[in-house]
């Protein structure tokens, strides 16, 4: 064994975590079920609630948050739209720029469905105290 090989707590270690994760996913599939969504549209509310320095972001800058390949988050965005959840705007500062926004319904969904995860984000937040983490209330 030589001193790079990983110990039987490492395995533990990325189990315990694997697990905590995947307990967190499952629940929010629950969650995004309850309320008539995919757990990919749902994050895609999430993503454009929660994009930094504007209130939407691009199919692209979308596909790298869902990490999903660009024609896989244009069909996602056409089923949102369709559903009343966003809408597609040209942009005012460059003609040739498409920009997703949500509507308040997918906004109101958003909301709704990430109030629901908090519990267990302090959950996740006392479980792995994960540093620049700010407390949650």
């Amino acid at each position: 064994m030589s001193d790079d090989a990983l110990s039987k707590q490492d395995f533990q270690r990325l189990s315990h975590f694997r697990y905590q994760l995947r307990r967190f996913l499952r629940q929010s599939e629950d969650f995004c079920r309850d309320h008539d969504l995919t757990p990919l549209q749902y994050q895609l509310l999430l993503h454009l609630l929660g994009f930094e320095g504007r209130e939407w972001a691009t199919v692209g800058e979308l596909a790298e948050r869902l990490q999903a390949k660009h024609h896989g988050t244009v069909m996602l965005v056409d089923r949102c739209e369709q559903l009343g959840l966003v809408e597609r705007c040209q942009s005012r500062d460059d003609g040739r720029r498409i920009e997703v926004h949500l509507l308040p319904r997918g906004a109101e969904l958003g909301r709704r469905i990430a109030e629901l995860h908090q519990p267990e984000l302090r959950h996740l937040q006392e479980e792995f105290s994960l540093p620049g983490w700010p407390e949650l209330s």
